[in-house]
């Protein structure tokens, strides 16, 4: 594709059609987690394994999820979006099949590892795309479009996980991604043109892999955005990964509550980003992300307070948690749009760059605030509380949203 018609594309609006899609490609890793927790107690059981070694193979996930991304980001800006989009469907496929077939637990982390590394190249090469085809403000509307994916996943696919294990046992979740793998893959062969523009081609041909990430590290805002964001998707990865412990465990709610909980807190991400896309019909997504970021930190800052005094009890804590949650509706696909725009030569990358850390962030202070663990909500929120801290030191310090820049600054 030429510069011109790259150029064409900006300011379009998307059909129903490329919305479905885009969302599909970047709701690989959220099903893919999402559908397979409710059966992990029953795979360990069936594979004569212990749970914690059938937990390990959803941290192997994550850890596939996030190398894979690093390695797509550059080779989607130097050979285009559509062949390794195609090879990495692929993998998923052939991986979620060896899932469905393994026999030991670590066969099934092996192929685990495999199904994460193909899964995550939808949501590099999604965003990749939303940038290559429309303008600044458009891309962050779309994004935010595509955060119904993260709100909705935690609330459908454990359900439907659920629903196939009762029908046909734990294999069929599998059998069932491979076929959306599949359909998926087909409808990218069948409708998804090439996007990548000539000046992406040209840059990419000019510079490896290692010196595009250092191109776009260099450059102090896009820098910004990428560890604010990165920051923020830290406090919900944190959440995540603390909050069975604390509400079942600390609180003594029931699983079946917390799942209500859970859910409660996705819609609240889904009404975020899409209040977000009504917002940037009228101010641009730096505007949006000025006032959204020192919000979350507000929110956290309470959140703490509800859980070194004990103020509220249960509800001073799911209260902050659900505006922080919402919040990130905000923030996430805002700080994604302002990365891309900084550099739409490079989108690939500054796609991976972004996937990348979220996930390395987002272990790190998962682990970190496992190791402070005390019986107590104090950990978790102490961790959010400082990652909301760095994220708007990094947005008013690096990222320096528009508005507050002098012209041609």
């Amino acid at each position: 594709m030429s510069a011109e018609t790259a150029q064409d594309r900006t300011g379009l609006h998307p059909g129903l059609g490329m919305v479905v899609l885009l969302g599909a490609m970047t709701a690989f890793g959220a099903i893919s987690i999402d559908m397979y927790l409710p059966a992990v107690p029953t795979i360990a059981a069936a594979l004569g394994s212990d749970l914690a070694a059938a937990e390990r193979t959803v941290a192997v996930f994550f850890l596939g999820m996030g190398i894979g991304q690093l390695i797509y980001g550059p080779l989607a800006d130097r050979i285009g979006r559509r062949p390794p989009l195609l090879a990495g469907v692929f993998l998923y496929v052939v991986a979620s099949v060896a899932c469905a077939v393994a026999t030991s637990v670590e066969l099934l982390t092996v192929a685990r590892l495999a199904q994460a590394l193909g899964a995550c190249v939808g949501i590099v090469i999604a965003r990749a795309v939303v940038r290559d085809r429309y303008d600044p403000n458009e891309t962050a509307r779309i994004l935010s479009l595509l955060m119904l994916v993260m709100g909705l996943a935690p609330i459908l696919a454990p359900l439907a996980g659920s629903l196939v294990m009762e029908i046909a046992g734990w294999r069929a979740i599998f059998w069932v991604l491979s076929a959306f793998g599949a359909a998926v893959g087909l409808a990218i062969w069948l409708t998804l043109p090439e996007s990548r523009s000539a000046l992406t081609a040209e840059t990419a041909r000019g510079e490896s892999a290692l010196a595009s990430y250092l191109a776009i590290f260099r450059d102090q805002r896009l820098s910004g955005y990428l560890l604010t964001g990165s920051l923020n998707g830290a406090c919900m990865f944190t959440y995540i990964v603390g909050s069975p412990g604390l509400l079942i465990g600390l609180y003594g709610m029931s699983p079946m509550m917390f799942g209500w909980v859970f859910g409660a807190n996705a819609i609240g991400l889904v009404a975020g980003s899409q209040l977000n896309r009504a917002l940037l019909t009228r101010w641009s997504s730096d505007q949006v992300l000025a006032v959204a970021g020192p919000l979350v930190l507000g929110f956290a800052a309470l959140l703490l307070v509800s859980a070194l005094t004990g103020w509220g009890g249960l509800v001073g804590i799911l209260v902050p948690l659900f505006l922080i949650l919402s919040t990130f509706g905000f923030t996430g696909s805002n700080t994604v749009a302002g990365a891309l725009n900084r550099d739409p030569s490079r989108s690939g990358t500054v796609s991976a760059a972004f996937g990348g850390l979220s996930a390395g962030a987002g272990a790190l202070v998962a682990s970190i605030a496992g190791l402070l663990h005390d019986g107590t909500a104090v950990p978790m929120a102490a961790v959010m509380t400082v990652c909301a801290g760095g994220a708007v030191l990094s947005l008013f310090l690096l990222a320096r949203p528009a508005i507050f820049l002098r012209a041609g600054g």
